[in-house]
């Protein structure tokens, strides 16, 4: 099923495509529909594919030997998102992805990426630049979580995130925070106060 003209601009913005190019680019993806609570992912599987995130709300998470939950990424709106360690080393997935808001994504395999991006260069750059921005965000969040303290990593979240506490569990952003959810409640309450 091939995705329509108004789905791929929203998804290529900056990426202006020949009708020829857009009907290549459009046979590569598939429309993915997933209800809240659904896994995308799980552990220990094979990734063959990214997922642009129309609309909806997923969560990127891992979960070490304890048993702990440990949410690296929020997937919104006009958002990628996979397990990309095994996505771009074949190798099987460490991340679970689950769905925490009814969801609409378009998924795109990493052969058919790379098969396009030799009839498409630009496309090439497109991702690159993606995955640089990217790239660029977990390591700002790597520093803030080394230097900054929770009540500043929470303030960041909200930027990055705006809204989204409507939609996700407090344990959740607490996860992503790496703090408890009672400490999560006792930010929110001293930022409330000042």
């Amino acid at each position: 099923m091939q995705i329509d003209s108004d789905i791929l601009s929203e998804i290529f913005k900056t990426v202006i495509f020949t009708s020829e190019e857009r009907q290549m680019v459009a046979a590569k993806f598939q429309k993915v529909q997933l209800k809240k609570g659904a896994v995308l992912l799980s552990a220990h599987e094979s990734v063959n594919y990214q997922y642009y995130t129309f609309d909806g709300c997923l969560r990127t998470f891992f979960i070490d030997p304890s048993g702990k939950e440990h949410t690296l990424q929020f997937a919104i709106n006009d958002w990628w998102i996979s397990d990309y360690t095994a996505f771009f080393s074949a190798s099987k997935s460490i991340l679970y992805i689950e769905c925490i808001q009814d969801a609409t994504l378009y998924k795109i395999s990493k052969m058919d990426m790379e098969e396009l991006f030799t009839q498409i260069p630009q496309l090439e750059t497109f991702f690159r630049k993606k995955m640089e921005g990217a790239f660029a965000s977990f390591q700002k969040r790597i520093l803030s979580n080394l230097s900054q303290s929770a009540a500043e990593r929470y303030v960041s979240f909200i930027k990055t995130y705006p809204n989204i506490e409507q939609i996700v569990k407090n344990y959740h952003i607490a996860s992503y925070l790496g703090i408890t959810t009672e400490s999560l409640s006792r930010i929110r309450k001293e930022i409330s106060q000042n």
